[in-house]
């Protein structure tokens, strides 16, 4: 798992990176610009950035979009209760809010709820247990998709997309979900993806999705 950490206070930026890489590679940058260069040249499973950042006040805003148009997690640190920065941020909605001050258990749980979802994702996508034929459902025309177990809302679900066809990916759960393309490709806000790839639709998004090769992928709902 690979985080990218945005704050601009060069001590709490050292002290919540030492945290962070206990449990994944974590990619800690100062600015605005420094986080934009790192969203353009690499993927991160999540983003934790702050919602001020140097003289931005809504510093955190330009970093969520940029991350949300490459379909990757974003938690937003601030003093602000969690309502408060909802609002600040709409129409865009954070996948977590880490409320300042803060504790050592309040980074570890944040970064692990992120963590267990992917690899909870790759897990059953590298088992690939497909459910059987009259389990799938057509959703619309060339997409079809069967849910694994009883929660149809939370649960894993697999999703096969014939060539040129396409949906529009919206979050099965409030929290987000995470999706591993196992097979084939994925166009997502035109940047286009090819399996293996985890990528994060987060609570609000509804992107639309298309396949120009075909494809099958796991979705799975974040938990908490």
């Amino acid at each position: 798992m690979k985080v990218l950490l945005v704050e601009d206070d060069a001590s709490l930026r050292e002290g919540m990176g030492e945290i962070i890489a206990e449990q994944a590679e974590v990619q800690a940058v100062g600015t605005e610009r420094e986080a934009l260069a790192a969203l353009d040249s690499g993927r991160f499973d999540l983003v934790i950035t702050d919602l001020r950042i140097g003289s931005h006040e809504h510093g955190g805003r330009i970093v969520l979009e940029a991350a949300r148009r490459r379909q990757q997690a974003v938690a937003i640190v601030s003093a602000a209760a969690p309502e408060e920065v909802s609002r600040t941020l709409r129409p865009h909605v954070p996948d977590a809010v880490l409320v300042k001050p803060f504790q050592l258990d309040d980074i570890l749980t944040l970064v692990e709820r992120f963590l267990t979802l992917r690899q909870d994702v790759e897990r059953l996508g590298t088992a690939r247990e497909l459910p059987p034929e009259s389990a799938w459902t057509e959703e619309s025309p060339g997409v079809r998709r069967a849910a694994v177990g009883p929660d149809a809302e939370a649960g894993p679900a697999w999703v096969r997309v014939a060539p040129g066809g396409g949906f529009t990916w919206r979050a099965r759960a409030k929290g987000g979900e995470g999706l591993l393309l196992v097979e084939g490709d994925v166009e997502v806000e035109g940047e286009r993806h090819t399996a293996p790839r985890f990528l994060f639709v987060g609570a609000g998004q509804a992107p639309e999705a298309r396949s120009h090769t075909g494809c099958l992928a796991l979705t799975l709902a974040l938990k908490g």
